[in-house]
């Protein structure tokens, strides 16, 4: 019988990896040009890290488990909680602020669609100590930098949780009609208002949700707004491309200031590829009351759109017609001079050998036989050009290394 992966998951067979560990790389270059250092967190938490703040409902879209002692644990759904969970139990002695990054699997119980899956992959920095302008500017310019350097078009949208909030202040369902709004659910949160004979809140967030500057905001709304006016100050200075987008909400009810979103075209109704804003959650797992600043790139989603592939080097294939044993030496000198090097493992004649090493793309087979192994010297065959040389050792290594087509010799 045929056992199938998990629905939601998939199988990432060799080129599609080589792409991902390409996106991967370039995210960890910039990300260490701006000092962050990697974290990792366990791939399992207590269930109560993410009951405590989003509420039982929330144990309906994650994988939760009891574990043979009883204890009750959770696949992590996101990295912010986990990682500030780590920083209550060991960084809080620390320096601040604290700058750390994060690329690892998380999982959802939900209906897996494009761009969407059970199993998913985030790449992510936390700024741990400071929720200030320049602190959000810092982080903000970091993830616009990454995904600039992937080639992916985007655009970028900024908001104000803390505004909605005050905007819904008197509405016992508060946190119920922010979560409507991140979804865009305006006519159930038009019901909800009215429930409370409040309609006039839901024509003011519909005006927010036409505003395009914080100017235009101030008119509409008696509202504070300084911090994301000094935000806005440090994204012009550094010629950022963004829109003010008050009726950004995020998913995650931890937001308690600043918000932003970047969207990306190709990808249907999963157009989201990061998401962040300031939270304050050290306190809530038993900490004090640090505030932080962070967001998570869905890295499955921009490799959608992640069209650099790295130029697979096939290795070189030692053909051998002498003991294995001399020819697994022989590979074992060339890898130590860093040529990537196969042996044949299946006890094929020169002929198969050959052709193996013709289906594998390799630019270079290494011939050696009983002639070879008295004489110390190599018979370099060039697959490409389909010459072939006796060269010492080291002038087989360097011709390799250099990739010099025999014919030019």
């Amino acid at each position: 019988m045929k056992i199938e992966r998990p629905r939601g998951t998939r199988d990432f067979l060799p080129e599609e990896m080589e792409k991902r560990r390409e996106l991967e790389k370039i995210f960890r270059e910039v990300v260490e040009l701006f000092g962050y250092r990697e974290v990792q967190t366990p791939t399992f938490e207590h269930l109560e890290l993410f009951t405590i703040k989003s509420g039982e409902e929330i144990i309906k879209e994650i994988y939760a488990f009891k574990d043979k002692g009883g204890r009750d644990l959770a696949l992590r759904p996101e990295l912010t909680a986990p990682v500030m969970r780590m920083f209550v139990n060991e960084c809080s002695h620390l320096p601040k602020p604290l700058r750390f990054y994060y690329f690892s699997n998380c999982f959802r119980y939900e209906r897996p669609q494009k761009g969407r899956y059970r199993e998913f992959w985030q790449f992510g920095a936390e700024l741990i100590g400071s929720n200030s302008p320049e602190a959000e500017a810092e982080v903000i310019l970091l993830s616009y930098r990454m995904l600039e350097k992937a080639g992916v078009s985007f655009e970028l949208s900024i908001g104000d949780v803390n505004l909605l909030r005050y905007v819904l202040r008197d509405i016992p369902e508060k946190e119920a009609a922010m979560r409507l709004i991140d979804k865009e659910e305006f006519e159930t949160l038009r019901n909800l208002l009215a429930k409370y004979d409040r309609e006039e809140i839901y024509e003011t967030i519909l005006q927010l949700g036409e505003i395009e500057s914080v100017e235009e905001a101030e008119e509409v709304v008696d509202y504070d707004f300084s911090h994301l006016k000094k935000l806005c100050e440090i994204l012009d200075a550094l010629e950022l491309k963004y829109f003010v987008d008050f009726t950004v909400a995020r998913g995650l009810d931890y937001y308690t200031g600043t918000v932003f979103e970047y969207y990306a075209e190709g990808l249907g109704a999963q157009k989201q590829i990061c998401g962040g804003g300031s939270y304050r959650l050290a306190k809530l797992f038993g900490g004090e009351d640090v505030p932080g600043t962070g967001f998570a790139i869905g890295f499955d989603r921009v490799m959608e759109l992640f069209t650099k592939s790295p130029k697979y080097e096939p290795p070189v294939v030692v053909v051998s017609l002498v003991e294995s044993k001399d020819a697994f030496k022989i590979a074992e000198r060339l890898r130590e001079n860093g040529v990537k090097v196969v042996v044949d493992v299946m006890g094929r004649n020169l002929k198969k050998q050959m052709s193996f090493a013709n289906d594998i793309s390799a630019e270079y087979a290494v011939i050696i036989g009983k002639k070879e192994l008295e004489s110390g010297t190599f018979s370099i065959k060039d697959l490409v050009t389909g010459k072939q040389k006796s060269l010492s050792f080291e002038e087989a290594v360097e011709l390799i290394k250099s990739k010099r087509r025999i014919d030019e010799e």
